[in-house]
């Protein structure tokens, strides 16, 4: 439940450590962290439980998380379980400063994040939260794991277990696992089927081209859109694009991929191609240098290019820099670069997750399944951390349709039942034609 404002003046009076923006935005930052909770029933639910079991009593987490107000529910969530939370930034910048405040002025709860902080503040908030010596970790695209088996090691002995959030930071969380470094054993939330089969195709395809419309107030409709990438996000940014009008081609290296977006009814072919005809780039793959110096070389003047993955290292922006006689920021989040024959490219958020950087992110009522399997499977690795190696490991069937149901409770649909007939003939061998 929010704070009163006889227990947000105590807060307000003992302030836990923070490195914050502004934190005269907090009030502005609650009612936006409240309005979100509106869309969030399934997490809501989940806090109400976690407030009367407290099943993460003791422990201290440090959440490496975007710094949204659905995140802000989840961070109330884990401490209505019991839990010490602190919070930094996944990204320098996703952090909606306003957000910020709030869990620090409004909610008690340690933040550190400043939307655009350089890479210096973004590591040194990293190793701020790590001072707290957590015992889970809860981490977006594995930065914060990967700061503590490389920097802070000495921490290691008390952590027990994590989640990860994201495709990127499963696949850094993997090879650590395959190569014997990873220290304790961390859940895959990201491969949970309520949360890729929804947060990375309908919030990463909304978000993403919300994010590129606030950006550049672009008319999609009639625009050559290029989507580099046909994974989960890959598909919903495409899906979104083409329900606003454009004419979208997709770029992949996966065969099966590409002969899905193929018999999905897009255009598909080699980047080399479609960086002549493209007026809209959109990458999404996960991988470095996506679009590099020879794409570049190919576009056409006016060519709007931006990310939608966890990293800036999918547009080779020091190439393009290389390659620019002159750079100007035009808008903001819009940065020109004029190359020597006169066209101009424009690079949107630095290269950075344009639906977070530019825009507010994933809706609400997205994340609510998303941050609803953080809480669930925080709780299940507490309790189980234990029994389970040192690796990565997959959301448990029983959390994934527990979710699923608390989220069509939510929406008021039901569904049927198997008779027991049926499930008979479902486990049966001997029942034939």
């Amino acid at each position: 439940m929010p704070k009163s404002k006889t227990q947000r003046k105590a807060i307000s009076a003992h302030l836990p450590p923070h490195d914050v923006k502004d934190l005269g935005l907090a009030e502005a930052g609650r009612l936006r962290i409240e309005w979100a909770e509106n869309n969030m029933p399934v997490l809501r639910s989940i806090r109400e439980r976690f407030a009367k079991d407290k099943p993460l009593r003791g422990h201290r987490i440090a959440a490496c998380l975007h710094v949204t107000t659905e995140t802000a529910n989840l961070a109330r969530t884990l401490e209505a379980g019991g839990a010490s939370v602190t919070v930094c930034a996944s990204n320098p910048l996703s952090t909606q400063d306003d957000t910020a405040a709030a869990l620090v002025a409004e909610y008690g709860i340690s933040t550190f994040a400043i939307k655009g902080e350089d890479s210096h503040k973004y590591y040194g908030h990293i190793i701020e939260s790590l001072a707290t010596r957590p015992t889970v970790t809860m981490d977006d695209g594995a930065d914060l794991v990967t700061v503590l088996h490389s920097r802070k090691r000495d921490l290691l002995p008390d952590v027990v277990c994590g989640t990860e959030e994201t495709t990127t930071g499963v696949l850094r969380l993997k090879s650590m696992a395959e190569e014997g470094v990873l220290e304790y054993p961390i859940l895959a939330v990201n491969d949970a089927m309520t949360k890729h089969f929804f947060d990375n195709r309908y919030g990463t395809g909304q978000s993403t081209l919300d994010g590129i419309i606030r950006a550049t107030n672009l008319l999609i409709a009639g625009t050559n859109v290029v989507v580099a990438g046909y994974g989960w996000c890959g598909k919903g940014v495409a899906m979104r694009a083409r329900g606003l009008g454009a004419h979208v081609t997709v770029c992949e290296v996966d065969a099966v991929a590409a002969l899905e977006a193929t018999m999905d009814g897009f255009r598909v072919m080699p980047m080399s191609k479609a960086a002549r005809e493209g007026q809209v780039f959109i990458t999404v793959t996960g991988n470095k240098h996506v679009l590099r110096g020879e794409h570049f070389q190919r576009m056409q003047d006016g060519a709007v290019i931006c990310n939608s993955g966890h990293f800036n290292v999918e547009i080779d922006i020091p190439a393009l820099s290389k390659m620019a006689k002159r750079r100007q920021k035009v808008r903001e989040f819009v940065e020109e670069y004029r190359l020597p024959d006169g066209r101009r490219l424009y690079l949107l958020a630095d290269g950075r997750l344009v639906n977070l950087s530019s825009a507010e992110g994933h809706p609400a009522s997205v994340m609510d399944m998303s941050f609803a399997n953080q809480a669930l499977g925080v709780e299940f690795m507490i309790r189980n951390h234990a029994r389970l190696s040192k690796s990565v490991h997959g959301v448990p069937d029983v959390i994934d349709r527990e979710v699923a149901r608390l989220k069509l409770r939510s929406l008021n649909v039901g569904i049927d039942r198997l008779s027991s007939d049926q499930r008979t003939y479902l486990s049966s061998w001997s029942e034939g034609t």
